[in-house]
């Protein structure tokens, strides 16, 4: 029958599946089941107001809790049998298996019970085909425990124990628990098998335990066991691990599920998380047998892999990077080791991981949370697009700068700025040039730097693994904007200046301050440019608070270098009236229009909104 494990404390619950007392032979099968999963497990758990506190890995010390939860005699570590020697789990094995001393003055597993009393909690009746293996009163007996995959140990044993009775396994009883098994895995279980024998008596006698202890290893003893149960667990997703899947698939991503569990329970949790939405599940055995060609194909229609071993994670790792994906594969256990070292990039458990993970993998994620995984992605995508930000102000302003200076020499004559009979005099000082690099150019450049992430950021498909920081239609923006800002800055300086394209009346210190100040101004309007080459500026305008502070901060450094005395002569500044600023901030925010509409030219091109 089915029992069900209450959520209460170290005394539990339990009950049968309908509810009722879990008693009798029921209680029995349950206690040799729970006694098995105890001894066949090297994790240790304790209760601290009603709070569990696991050592070990999580599965196992699952079984441990529900041990205390059941009140099992020989639950905690000091009541348990002493241990010879163990057979530890692997990915290939599927199981494992410990082997105990036992005093041959009590009833063990194989043996009857003892005349006119029960036998002890976990201690199986023996069978009139195990009896033949009894030994002398008061002499030490062994008893090997074993849990592991249903289908992979129920090949091992030769009975199961019914109530007080061990009967033989028919091939139709075998079909039965395959059957249940497959059953619990529909329900998102996670499905072990435990099972028992008794040691033969030869190979306890005369003091050899210790090699009979050790000879197992080969796996010689992990047979004819006695089938004792199935231990279905419910491992539930965490609640951020389907909205985290989505996440990650609106960007691009495609989540895989590779899994030594059953297939059956892998699909259920993959189609529970979103990651799969058809029942397709290739197999650990099914991918064995196929080509490096066919694995080509499979892999790029299957996102759901169970029973597999260390090496058929390799070979999917190796199979997603020739179809040019980049791989981040994760994991936890020492075999783990060569697929986290061969994929793009290998992340490893911080909790559950092992240390040759962690020293595989390129990072640790140290809450075990694939929800993590896909905020890192986020937060990674957020810094490269403020890295490209940075750039793109920096670039474009500097370049702005050159061809101000460049075309500034180049037209001098045209521009008033050479009269015939006189020296050529440049449109800025160098002093002006370094104080817009430095000041007025810097804050807002560190300030774009914690810039939140652009909302569509996580709409956005991974960019190709050949695209350039700086791409091609980064330097046609940036081209544009240092096109505009030295047109406007030269045309200002122009209209100050008696002659050239446009005549004026002002002083070479006039034009040199009217022109400096546009400038300085254009640095300010083409920030809100530089947050994206395709978002309009107008979208998130003020959510930056640092890059507002830093803009008021290079304002209140221009007035002060225009209307301060000192740095007046300093810089070769003079008063600029109300009537000029309007005509610097008027000619400099042309820079933001025009780039705005290329922008809504582009959008329009794509079909895309602002």
């Amino acid at each position: 029958g089915r029992v069900d494990f209450g959520s209460g404390g170290a005394g539990g619950v339990l009950q049968r599946e309908g509810g009722g007392p879990v008693e009798g032979a029921q209680r029995i099968e349950l206690e040799r089941a729970l006694t098995a999963a105890v001894h066949a497990n090297n994790a240790g758990a304790t209760e601290e107001d009603g709070t569990w506190r696991i050592e070990g890995d999580p599965t196992e010390g699952a079984l441990i809790v529900a041990a205390h939860r059941a009140a099992l005699p020989g639950a905690s570590p000091e009541q348990r049998l002493p241990r010879l020697g163990e057979a530890p789990f692997s990915s290939e094995r599927k199981r494992m298996s410990t082997v105990h001393s036992y005093p041959g003055d009590r009833p063990g597993p194989g043996d009857p019970p003892e005349p006119g009393g029960q036998p002890e909690p976990g201690d199986p009746p023996q069978s009139s085909r195990h009896r033949a293996d009894a030994v002398e009163e008061g002499s030490p007996r062994l008893v090997l425990f074993a849990k592991g995959a249903p289908d992979v140990l129920l090949e091992r044993c030769s009975a199961e124990f019914v109530g007080d009775e061990a009967r033989p396994l028919t091939p139709q009883r075998r079909e039965e628990i395959l059957r249940l098994n497959e059953s619990l895995a529909g329900e998102a279980l996670r499905t072990l098998a435990v099972a028992v024998r008794h040691v033969p008596a030869a190979a306890s006698r005369g003091g050899e335990e210790h090699e009979a202890a050790h000879a197992f290893q080969d796996g010689s003893l992990e047979t004819d066991m006695i089938f004792t149960g199935i231990i279905g667990m419910i491992d539930p997703p965490r609640a951020e691990a389907g909205p985290a899947v989505m996440r990650a698939k609106e960007a691009g991503i495609r989540p895989l599920l590779i899994t030594g569990d059953h297939p059956g329970t892998a699909s259920v949790i993959a189609r529970e998380l979103g990651i799969a939405g058809d029942a397709r599940v290739t197999t650990g055995r099914e991918l064995a047998a196929l080509s490096e060609e066919d694995l080509d194909r499979v892999v790029t229609e299957t996102s759901v892999y169970a029973r597999v071993n260390p090496e058929h994670k390799l070979r999917i790792v190796d199979a997603l990077q020739r179809g040019g994906a980049i791989v981040a594969m994760t994991g936890d256990g020492v075999n783990d080791a060569p697929a986290l070292k061969s994929a793009d990039i290998g992340i490893a458990m911080g909790i559950t991981g092992t240390d040759v993970s962690k020293e595989a993998a390129d990072m640790v994620l140290i809450d075990d949370n694939f929800a993590t995984i896909v905020t890192a992605v986020e937060e990674g995508r957020a810094i490269f697009a403020n890295i490209r930000k940075f750039l793109r102000y920096l670039l474009s302003s500097n370049i702005g700068e050159v061809i101000t200076m460049f075309l500034g020499v180049l037209l001098a004559e045209r521009l008033g700025l050479r009269p015939p009979g006189e020296a050529l005099v440049l449109p800025l000082l160098a002093t002006q040039i370094l104080w817009i690099n430095l000041v007025t150019d810097g804050l807002p450049a560190l300030a774009l730097g914690a810039d939140p992430p652009d909302p569509g950021l996580m709409k956005m498909p991974p960019r190709p693994k050949s695209e350039r920081v700086i791409t091609g239609q980064m330097w046609r923006g940036i081209f544009l904007v240092g096109m505009v800002m030295a047109a406007g800055t030269l045309l200002v300086l122009d209209a100050a200046l008696p002659g050239g394209f446009l005549p004026g009346d002002g002083n070479l210190g006039y034009a040199r301050t009217m022109a400096f100040t546009t400038l300085m101004l254009f640095q300010v309007f083409n920030v809100f440019n530089a947050r994206s080459d395709e978002r309009s500026a107008l979208r998130g305008f003020f959510s930056n608070r640092w890059l507002w502070g830093a803009l008021a901060v290079s304002v209140a450094a221009q007035l002060a270098v225009v209307y301060v005395e000192p740095l007046q002569r300093a810089f070769s500044t003079v008063a600029l009236r109300p009537a000029d600023w309007l005509q610097c901030v008027g000619v400099a925010s042309s820079v933001l229009w025009i780039r705005e509409l290329s922008k809504g030219v582009r959008r329009m091109a794509a079909g895309r909104q602002a």
